[in-house]
């Protein structure tokens, strides 16, 4: 059985599989903390399974938006250019609570939320909480944890 951990208080995934660590990475979880509530910028804790993946085939530092590629590329000019944007790159693991009331249905709801492990460009400071509730990660660790998953992987997010 393959999963992913995140420890939101270390800021780190695991990719664990057959009960061995295959990949250990930082990660950025949100800069409000870590919460549930819709609209809170938090990133919501809990059990919960990958519900969509976007992205495949697509080229590493593609940029999503709606999770659709814009067909533009990150580049650290358009970083420069565009300072205050919240670049999604590269590939989208898109999560679903698996708890009712906890972290699936209302206004807890992690789906609905648009809760992703996504691409980041390699400029975002990694280990330490920046991100609007979503879970950056490299893009090549993006990359592999995409190859190596499928839908309905289980991530459990904890602190």
């Amino acid at each position: 059985m393959v999963e992913i951990d995140i420890d939101l208080s270390a800021q780190q995934l695991r990719l664990v599989e057959a009960g061995r660590d295959r990949m250990v990475v930082p990660v950025s979880t949100g800069a409000n903390g870590i919460g549930e509530i819709n609209g809170s910028g938090c990133t919501p804790r809990g059990r919960h399974r990958v519900r969509a993946m976007i992205g495949a085939g697509l080229p590493e530092n593609a940029v999503l938006r709606g999770r659709r590629w814009t067909g533009e590329l990150w580049t650290a000019e358009a970083h420069a250019a565009q300072p205050g944007r919240d670049w999604i790159l590269t590939r989208i693991l898109w999560l679903s609570g698996t708890e009712p009331g906890f972290n699936r249905l209302g206004c807890v709801d992690t789906f609905r939320r648009y809760i992703y492990l996504h691409g980041t460009p390699p400029v975002t400071a990694l280990g330490t909480p920046g991100s609007k509730g979503c879970i950056r990660v490299a893009n090549d660790a993006i990359i592999e944890l995409y190859d190596r998953i499928r839908p309905g992987t289980p991530v459990y997010l904890h602190a």
